[in-house]
């Protein structure tokens, strides 16, 4: 698999399809971006799980898009509702950096952060401080 802008948009990845099971995304992030996790943060990792909504920014518009997200071993899952048991898109997070966006981004929003790896660039939102702040 080639890395995209468009990792999002995409349902799933040929190795999911190969094999539903979370825990090896990480094995093949590691392998693809050719680093790897201690077996320390790989415990703190799968004791440190988030759900809940946030709003993910479309490319080039103004539009928002609501998701449930699930944060677990090192990669979000997104879903169309909590109820939901079709996964949408994952995002592996390993190299990826967490800042906020700057004021030439242009996000006249509260509780937004900023992912990025490369040229990969995905803006979410929060709907309140308590969730921004997970």
């Amino acid at each position: 698999d080639q890395e995209s802008e468009d990792d999002l948009s995409a349902s799933r990845t040929s190795l999911e399809r190969q094999s539903p099971h979370r825990g090896n995304t990480t094995v093949h992030v590691c392998w693809h971006r050719n680093t790897s996790v201690s077996m320390i943060d790989f415990s703190i990792a799968v004791e440190n799980q988030l759900s809940g909504n946030l709003l993910r920014k479309f490319k080039n518009s103004n539009g928002w898009q609501k998701l449930w997200v699930v944060f677990t071993n090192f990669c979000m899952f997104f879903y169309k509702s909590h109820q939901d048991n079709h996964l949408l898109a994952s995002l592996p997070l390993l190299g990826y950096s967490l800042t906020l966006p700057s004021e030439s981004e242009n996000i006249h929003k509260d509780y937004v952060f900023k992912l990025h790896f490369k040229s990969h660039v995905y803006y979410f939102r929060a709907e309140s401080e308590y969730t921004f702040e997970r």
